[in-house]
């Protein structure tokens, strides 16, 4: 019997998440192995030496290949194993119009989020102080901007951001926003198309989406029992 492919991960993360989801949705076998960025468990060196040299989540291991970097595990997974078309379909220029978003993510909705994340909650969480207002006004302006973006240049009168199927970048996306969204921030005020989208594709991905959000939201909620070596650093990744 093959080996499955191992999945190292924290929910923290939001493309861990994504990519949770897709194994799971796709029936790909793997071993779910938990890491605990909060306990700075990823910055080992067994880690390193053993899963990724990059000391980074998420991060596979897949008959002896270590492999990081949230795209490059999808590129592997939709060539190496049967990931359904509609993740990442070859018709109609469809992996072109995916790979375009998931850039365009790389600087943009990724940066948004992820410093309106970090400065609501993470450096309050790591200093045990109140965020500062004037940190927070700023990454939310950074996020609003962004997000209007993302609505005015991605989402359109189809379901989904690709057509009438879901694919990879409907499922990124929405782990981003569910990054600011499940610490209070209101992402669809003014965005009727963004609400519109939001629900289609949270209601498509049914319960692998929710189990996964369930378990983020829980570690958010839980966080104060863990340590907090490496946060930062794994929550950019």
């Amino acid at each position: 019997m093959s080996q499955p492919l191992k999945f190292y991960f924290d929910f923290l993360n939001q493309s861990s998440r994504a990519l949770y989801i897709l194994l799971e949705a796709s029936k790909i076998p793997f071993e779910a192995i938990p890491i605990s960025m909060l306990k700075g468990e990823h910055l080992t060196g067994e880690f390193r030496d053993n899963v990724n040299r990059f000391r980074k989540l998420p991060a596979i291991t897949d008959h002896g290949y270590q492999l990081s970097e949230n795209v490059a595990i999808f590129r592997h997974l939709a060539r190496e194993k049967l990931v359904p078309e509609h993740w990442y379909p070859r018709r109609h220029l469809g992996r072109s119009r995916i790979d375009e978003y998931l850039a365009w993510q790389q600087t943009n909705m990724g940066v948004a989020t992820t410093e309106y994340f970090q400065q609501k909650w993470l450096v309050p969480y790591l200093q045990k102080t109140r965020p500062a207002d004037n940190a927070v006004n700023l990454a939310s302006k950074q996020l609003e901007h962004t997000l209007n973006e993302f609505e005015q240049l991605f989402l359109n009168s189809r379901k989904f951001m690709m057509g009438d199927n879901i694919s990879y970048a409907d499922l990124s996306a929405i782990c981003e926003i569910d990054q600011p969204k499940s610490i209070g921030y209101n992402a669809f005020q003014n965005r009727n198309k963004l609400a519109r989208w939001y629900e289609t594709v949270r209601e498509e991905l049914g319960p692998h989406y929710k189990e996964v959000l369930g378990e983020f939201e829980a570690k958010l909620n839980g966080s104060g029992s863990g340590q907090k070596q490496g946060v930062a650093q794994a929550v950019k990744q």
